[in-house]
């Protein structure tokens, strides 16, 4: 017979490779190639943004957010350029992404959802320190993060970020 363990393995082999990444296909109707790069700029920007944290990612936030974006970091609002600048600003000295010899960021579970110029984006960031050369890296922090996102002249700028613990969502998200 034709079928065989050989067969069924490169026929499931072919069905995975033609199946939707990630299941976003599968939730609704197919994305047109507008939204799935609109989307691959989402998920470029917000890694271009994390890649930036310890190579002074404070003097490149107009790169990432609106003139008009804000920064919620717990129960502080930072509003505008200026103000999401003073925030990086202000951590101390001696806070253990400042002191020590690498932070590494490293961000998950990302899901991008894109509505014509606008589009929301959440995932998952693991803080990670090494106090000095040839250390193991330790887990400094993990949260979530929920954007808020449009599209201005071509290209994608955050308009809301807001940083909240392990768990939970915002009042009023939606994806």
């Amino acid at each position: 017979m034709w079928w065989n363990k050989g067969t069924s393995a490169l026929t499931a082999a072919v069905v995975l490779a033609l199946a939707p990444a990630g299941g976003a296909i599968a939730q609704g109707a197919p994305m047109t190639q507008q939204e799935l790069a609109d989307r691959a700029a989402i998920q470029d920007l917000l890694t271009r943004y994390y890649n930036n944290f310890g190579g002074g990612v404070e003097s490149r936030v107009a790169e990432y957010y609106a003139e008009d974006g804000e920064m919620i970091l717990g129960q502080n609002s930072y509003k505008g350029i200026e103000a999401i600048k003073g925030a990086y600003a202000a951590v101390p000295a001696d806070a253990p992404q400042r002191k020590s010899f690498t932070l590494n960021i490293l961000i998950s579970n990302m899901l991008v959802t894109v509505r014509g110029n606008t589009a929301t984006a959440r995932l998952v960031f693991t803080e990670t320190t090494t106090e000095k050369q040839g250390d193991p890296p330790k887990l400094l922090i993990q949260g979530r993060e929920f954007n808020h996102l449009v599209k201005r002249n071509g290209r994608w700028l955050i308009t809301k970020r807001q940083i909240m613990g392990p768990n939970g969502v915002p009042e009023g998200w939606k994806d």
